[in-house]
């Protein structure tokens, strides 16, 4: 009887250990099935951040991308405002600049005559009646001290030069007389001093001689006449005429 008892008790002992180690087996089972778990959820989380964070550092990129090309995009349009700016500014200044050379060449053109001496007095006018003229006054005195230059009032040819009033008698001094191309005359009288001689061309504004005080003169002044022929008798009002030819006298 008590060798059966002990074989029970080995028999019980035996299961009871096996039990133990099966019940060990599935815990031990359990917790290495709750890790694993805990792990994959830990991995996906990790996963799952990643993709935020890839998707985020994608975004920002594109942000960056698109905020460069609006940029760039702005830069040349204002290059090209600028551009256009200058452009625009170069062509008013070339417009002003050609309008300013047009009027200036015109005003040239326009004042193509000037008055043959400067710093002058008018004294005796064209028609004026006096008892020192045969019948009135011929040309306008312009009154200057002896030795004022003279010039040539327009370009033309000399046709009369020297005393005796060129040929149209001793009351005139020392005498120039030029033809113009219009057909105009212009004559300049009471010369101290003649540069040129019959046959010389001559440029407008041109030094043709010095006033003087020669002839029939009451004082230093230059006697000036406009005429249709080269003679004495053909003279129209020089200063009228002048000032047709844009000049102030």
């Amino acid at each position: 009887m008590s060798q059966r008892f002990t074989s029970r008790s080995t028999r019980t002992s035996v299961l009871r250990t096996r039990a133990a180690v099966l019940a060990a087996g599935l815990g031990m089972s359990a917790v290495l099935g709750a890790g694993v778990a805990m792990a994959a959820d830990t991995t996906a989380a990790a996963s799952a951040a990643g993709a935020v964070q890839a998707q985020a550092a994608a975004q920002a990129k594109a942000a960056d991308a698109a905020q460069a090309k609006a940029e760039a995009a702005k830069k040349a349009a204002a290059a090209k405002k600028a551009a256009e700016a200058k452009k625009a500014a170069e062509a008013r200044k070339a417009a002003a600049a050609k309008k300013a050379a047009a009027k200036k060449a015109a005003a040239k053109k326009a004042v193509s005559w000037v008055s043959p001496v400067k710093h002058y007095t008018k004294t005796a006018s064209f028609a004026q009646a006096g008892g020192m003229w045969q019948s009135t006054h011929s040309g306008q005195d312009f009154a200057v001290p002896s030795g004022t230059p003279v010039v040539a009032a327009h370009g033309g040819t000399v046709v009369k030069a020297g005393g005796n009033g060129a040929g149209d008698g001793p009351a005139y001094g020392n005498a120039v007389v030029i033809k113009h191309a219009n057909g105009t005359f212009s004559q300049y009288a009471h010369l101290s001093r003649v540069d040129v001689k019959p046959g010389q061309i001559v440029a407008t504004g041109q030094r043709i001689a010095l006033s003087g005080n020669t002839g029939n003169s009451s004082g230093p002044h230059l006697h000036f006449e406009i005429r249709t022929t080269p003679n004495y008798g053909t003279a129209v009002d020089p200063v009228a005429f002048l000032r047709g030819k844009g000049l102030t006298v």
